[in-house]
């Protein structure tokens, strides 16, 4: 399945998304009045292509359908329930036949043996477990493929490197801003995850971060580090990078992506970013059809050198909600990163602060400068800013006040981490 020609994959596609779409109009109300509305009829969908015709999904129908509205299940097949927290509103519910749980852990069972993972590798989970998707979900992954599990959870970290140095973990799943936490942790313990360890596999998600952060994990931590995707709406985490790090294998037996223009709806060029809009083919609970992910992305449908033919998911550029707006400047959280990671001196840690003075938009951007680096000398630290000030100005395009501040002094978080702080009332 992993090697079938392109053409073969989309016409597995194509008999999935049929059938999946005269379900939908025969017993989910939700979709059978969004096709009607639409004009759209099981019938007209005579191509994969024809997918553009159907109606789109997006977050706020879950909120509005809580808590199992869209199901069409019958109870006694819902195996299992995760629920995301909700930012606003309520929260988003989401079920799992045992064909539903069975598919999501094929999906990462794929997604691990591509990093070069299997019978022989102690895997950490470090994402959180319960109610969200992203330790249960690698968990039965990772026993998939034979490995051992060492499911740690998230928090008493001083404990989890311990464990990882006793139990001889090779490879953790957990944020990249969590597992750049554990590696300060474990140096103030007189611990190096590089020399006193035997990790050598990072499986990071759940947040955004770059190509640059990647470089530092690696360089520092000593291990490769994969970019994992997903959404709780989706499953949570189920598609990965493979060794050649060249993008995210998304399996087209089980997902269909489109990117679309954020403002037109429309499809656009291949290569070109855009926003991320994905049906599950497969999921029986609750099906999806073109849900509106919100991601910036753009998808290779290339074949990659490590052999796999399905579609590649590029590096997640940002939200269409994440977007900041200053002085009509578009700001993505992303493009920040990018240029403070090329920037010696500069940690790994940040924080952007918007707030609002009089009619004009303020950013502040605080920023932890490397213990190697930081100077009691205020000529020392005035030469720093001026440079990160400067790439900052030409990355973004506007001007942002610079705060440095020493190693450690910024919140850290064992979740997702939380680097935007928005104090304007817009």
């Amino acid at each position: 399945m992993e090697e079938m020609p392109r053409a073969e994959i989309e016409r597995h596609q194509y008999r999935l998304l049929k059938a999946l779409v005269y379900k939908l109009y025969s017993f989910s109300p939700f979709y059978h009045e969004r096709m009607k509305a639409r004009g759209v009829h099981p019938d007209d969908i005579r191509s994969l292509a024809d997918v553009r015709k159907l109606p789109f999904m997006v977050k706020s129908d879950l909120r509005d359908n809580y808590p199992d509205k869209l199901f069409i299940a019958d109870q006694d097949d819902v195996a299992r329930y995760h629920v995301s927290s909700g930012t606003t509103g309520k929260p988003t519910v989401v079920g799992y036949t045992q064909n539903d749980l069975s598919n999501w852990t094929l999906s990462l069972a794929r997604a691990l043996t591509s990093c070069g993972l299997g019978r022989g590798d102690v895997i950490q989970v470090s994402y959180g477990y319960g109610l969200f998707t992203g330790g249960l979900g690698l968990h039965y992954g990772a026993e998939r493929i034979g490995a051992s599990v060492l499911p740690t959870s998230v928090g008493n970290t001083e404990r989890q490197i311990e464990l990882m140095q006793d139990l001889r973990a090779t490879a953790i799943a957990c944020t990249p801003s969590y597992l750049l936490h554990m590696g300060e942790v474990a140096e103030k313990m007189g611990i190096s995850i590089k020399d006193d360890t035997e990790l050598r596999a990072g499986i990071l998600g759940a947040e955004p971060w770059t190509e640059q952060m990647r470089q530092r994990i690696e360089s520092w931590l000593g291990i490769k580090a994969y970019n994992i995707y997903g959404t709780s709406e989706l499953s949570g985490p189920m598609f990965c990078e493979c060794t050649e790090q060249k993008g995210i294998h998304i399996w087209g037996d089980l997902a269909l992506v489109e990117v679309l223009d954020p403002e037109t709806g429309e499809t656009v060029a291949p290569g070109e970013t855009g926003e991320l809009t994905i049906t599950m083919l497969q999921k029986e609970a609750m099906p999806m059809i073109r849900y509106r992910v919100g991601d910036l992305s753009s998808v290779d449908y290339d074949p990659c050198p490590c052999g796999r033919t399905h579609p590649r998911l590029q590096r997640i550029t940002g939200r269409v909600d994440d977007m900041l707006i200053i002085r009509g400047i578009n700001v993505f959280p992303s493009q920040i990163e990018h240029a403070l990671m090329a920037i010696p001196e500069v940690g790994e840690h940040f924080q952007i602060v918007v707030d609002r003075k009089g009619a004009l938009d303020d950013m502040l951007i605080r920023i932890e400068v490397r213990k190697e680096a930081f100077s009691d000398k205020i000529t020392d630290l005035m030469l720093i800013r001026r440079k990160v000030e400067g790439r900052l100005r030409n990355a973004l395009n506007v001007a942002a006040e610079v705060e440095l501040v020493e190693a450690g002094s910024l919140p850290r978080f064992e979740g997702k981490s939380k680097k935007v702080v928005d104090r304007r009332v817009l």
